[in-house]
């Protein structure tokens, strides 16, 4: 699905949507998407209508379906699986006399929606004229908790605004299972087929202004509930019904409105699943949650919200001076990177979040290297229980290894329990780099928090598994060091090479992080069975790691041979023809100097200890002239690596390309779902690209500078139990702790103790470099002039 550009004012703690546009409708339902790591709800309208995808979803709940292969082969994943749009509760149907509220039809007076990042609600108050000649103003709020996992509210409000004398309304509020999509989000009909009426009725229940609906999924087996009650203020009378059916409950108040009355009701919603308890268990879970949140009722959850935020954003506000918009869109990514992981408790952080059914709900290695980053600074108790998801996915991890014939455990490309759900070899088992990727995660919030309890109970385990599987992968060649062969990086134009070399810098980091566990938990070695052999050959591998050079061009290769490949004719390519993997066969692509996504400017960001100065910038400036960000991966890390090299304009304009991905619908995808990586790159951007943080072997520092548009920049990391506010203005970086015992960090190569006092350095001026170009079409994506300047 392709979709329009959506234009939101620039507000500093809020996105607002001013009228209906039905060319970026699915793009809003994405921006506006509510969430908490267990529940999601797009940000459609609660009339239902009009709607792209009117999605709900709960973190893990999914279907199986089988995977399409022309021809296959031995260790071809057989299953493939994707999410469910679960029962619907956010419908809420307005009747104004014989008229149902439909913006497609009367008169659209004013409307107004506003995510408030703040508060963590959904605003919406909408004026509306009926067919019929009567006018009415719909106010509603809505809320999915975060402090209360289970349970989400909506406040809806109806209020007659004419002179026309009484009105007389009704309002239908649904719980909907199997609602009809058109737009399902996947091409695959094999997924088309296993989501049409996915879910199977099991048990319905209602009484009074209550009802619940279980149900179960066909093939996966997984049984889930949802649960709705109501509060009701009615102005005058009004009669009540409750009707409950397999796949629809409906609670009706019908009322007198005398004109300026309101109508108020608070529809309190829960749900919950699982895979091993009954119906009537899981009912009873819902049904447990509905009642304490109707007890506490609407302003108290409404209170809970807004006192996490506020304590949230105390600790992990970014401030820009200079640009409102960017200032808005960083807010606004940090806002649904937070909601899609802090209450996933155990479950996975999907590439979407819970914001669309894009990548069919599937988590990559985007959630460790991308969004665990921002949450490890941030919300670092979100990151312990997504990484203990991925300790729990471990026996299906070593028994995919065993599958391959490697020792340890091969993490999944793509998955929602555990298993590799990818049926495309050389962009999926091949990307071996995923392990790695999730051991570097262990690694950051084993530095960044010194939890005992989770590295003797999950890390170093995972650490030794993902260890053992690279020394089983590679193999140490006489006078050429340790070789990882047959493998695909991040840049999936470049597919099963030898010796990548983000694989094997980030595998090398691997290995001897193993090795450091062993030592710190010798209890955890014995129980894995390791042994002084083993650490002897993990340290040799590390040591003798190959990292292939190009002597003549002074640049290291991506892969083995890489910079001997045929040029790609980039001025040939016409701007239409991108991206080219739906336009030129992967054959074509594999064999020539393209890159899709940063691989070796990756490396450069998070294995920048392996590389010089001088390296850096050479290797950016080749690969940035071959780099065609055919994903939304790419300009985070695009823009750390050129802010380190000095090329700040073009680190600033790579920065609003990550950050207004969405906001913009920049891949005029973003219809279906959000893409939480690039919008965790805002702060990335922020953090590690101007504020140059860096946390190698566990030690913070800083190299910031700012961008010519940029007056100032703040922000605030936690890092074992300190809160580090950082401000950087063009000439000088301001330290200091908020709270805790001194930390000592560096600053452009000094080491510096920081404590409660404000610690004043000054900036350096940014190196003179070589200016680098883009391929042809693909120099950054600019914005206007931004306000603020």
């Amino acid at each position: 699905m392709t979709e329009g550009r959506t234009h939101f004012p620039i507000e500093p703690w809020a996105l607002t949507e001013t009228s209906i546009d039905h060319d970026s409708l699915g793009v809003n339902e994405s921006v506006f998407a509510l969430a908490n790591g267990h529940i999601g709800m797009r940000g459609t309208l609660e009339e239902g209508e009009p709607s792209v995808v009117p999605g709900t979803y709960l973190n893990g709940y999914f279907e199986e379906r089988p995977l399409p292969y022309a021809e296959a082969g031995y260790g071809f994943p057989e299953e493939g699986q994707t999410v469910v749009n679960v029962t619907d509760g956010k419908l809420i149907r307005l009747l104004v006399g014989d008229s149902p509220l439909d913006l497609d039809y009367g008169q659209i007076i004013s409307h107004e929606r506003t995510l408030d990042l703040r508060a963590g609600v959904l605003r919406r108050c909408t004026q509306w004229r009926s067919p019929n000649g009567r006018t009415v103003e719909v106010l509603s709020t809505r809320l999915v908790s975060l402090t209360r996992r289970a349970i989400a509210a909506i406040r809806y409000e109806v209020r007659c605004t004419d002179d026309g004398g009484d009105l007389y309304v009704a309002i239908q509020s649904d719980l909907l299972a199997n609602e009809v999509i058109e737009n399902s989000g996947s091409d695959d009909p094999r997924a088309a087929a296993a989501l049409r009426k996915p879910l199977q009725s099991e048990l319905h229940t209602g009484r009074g202004r209550h009802a619940v609906l279980v149900h179960q999924t066909k093939t996966s087996r997984l049984r889930m509930a949802a649960g709705m009650d109501h509060d009701v203020l009615i102005p005058d009378s009004a009669s009540e019904d409750l009707e409950v059916s397999a796949d629809l409950a409906r609670y009706t108040l019908a009322a007198r409105l005398p004109a300026g009355e309101k109508l108020r009701m608070v529809k309190y919603l829960a749900y919950g699943w699982s895979s091993r308890r009954s119906s009537a268990a899981v009912r009873d879970q819902v049904e447990g949650a509905l009642s304490v949140a109707k007890l506490a009722g609407w302003d108290r959850l409404a209170a809970e919200q807004r006192e996490l935020l506020d304590g949230h954003w105390a600790q992990a506000d970014v401030t820009i001076e200079g640009d409102d918009e960017l200032q808005q869109a960083v807010r606004v990514g940090m806002f649904h990177v937070l909601q899609a992981g802090l209450r996933a408790e155990r479950q996975p952080i999907p590439a979407k979040g819970l914001t669309g059914p894009g990548y069919d709900g599937h988590a990559f290695w985007d959630t460790e290297t991308y969004v665990l980053p921002v949450l490890t600074y941030t919300a670092p108790e979100a990151v312990r229980d997504a990484l203990i998801w991925r300790w729990s996915t471990l026996e299906l991890a070593r028994e995919r290894a065993a599958v391959l014939g490697q020792r340890g455990a091969a993490f999944p490309w793509r998955t929602i329990r555990g298993e590799e759900t990818s049926g495309y070899w050389p962009a999926g088992t091949a990307a071996f780099h995923v392990n790695a990727d999730i051991a570097d995660a262990v690694v950051r919030y084993w530095h960044a928090t010194h939890d005992e309890t989770f590295d003797a109970d999950h890390g170093t385990e995972m650490l030794v598994e993902t260890a053992r599987l690279w020394a089983s992968l590679g193999h140490l060649d006489d006078g050429r060091g340790f070789r990882i062969d047959g493998v695909t990086g991040p840049d999936e134009y470049t597919a099963v090479v030898d010796n990548n070399v983000y694989t094997n810098l980030m595998a090398q980091r691997n290995l001897r992080e193993a090795v450091a566990a062993v030592g710190r938990q010798p209890g955890v070695a014995g129980r894995l069975q390791v042994t002084d052999d083993e650490l002897a050959v993990w340290t040799e591998a590390a040591e003798k790691m190959r990292i292939p050079f190009d002597d003549e061009l002074g640049v290291h290769m991506t892969s083995e041979g890489f910079t001997r490949h045929q040029e790609w004719d980039f001025e040939g390519t016409p701007p239409e023809k991108y991206p080219l993997l739906l336009h030129y066969p992967y054959f074509e692509i594999y064999r020539k100097q393209v890159v899709k996504q940063a691989d070796l400017v990756m490396a450069l960001h998070l294995r920048g200890d392996a590389f010089t100065q001088e390296q850096k910038v050479a290797d950016f400036a080749y690969y940035e002239a071959r780099t065609v960000r055919d994903s939304s991966l790419s300009a985070a890390q695009q823009a750390v690596v050129a802010a380190e090299c000095g090329h700040l304009q073009l680190a600033y304009d790579y920065w609003g390309e990550a950050a207004l991905t969405d906001l913009q619908n920049l891949h005029g995808n973003s219809g279906h779902g959000l893409h939480i990586a690039s919008l965790a790159g805002g702060w990335t951007v922020a953090v590690a690209g101007f504020g140059g943080m860096r946390d190698h072997d566990g030690r913070l520092t800083f190299a910031p500078r700012l961008p010519p548009q940029l007056t100032g920049l703040g922000f605030r990391v936690v890092y074992r139990g300190r809160c580090l506010r950082v401000r950087i203005t063009q000439e000088q970086a301001v330290y200091q702790l908020m709270d805790g015992e001194p930390l000592e960090i560096g600053h452009h190569g000094e080491t510096v103790t920081v404590t409660g006092a404000e610690l004043v350095l000054d900036v350096p001026p940014a190196p003179e470099v070589a200016p680098v170009h883009q391929p042809a079409h693909c120099a950054p994506r600019r914005r206007g002039r931004p306000s603020g300047q």
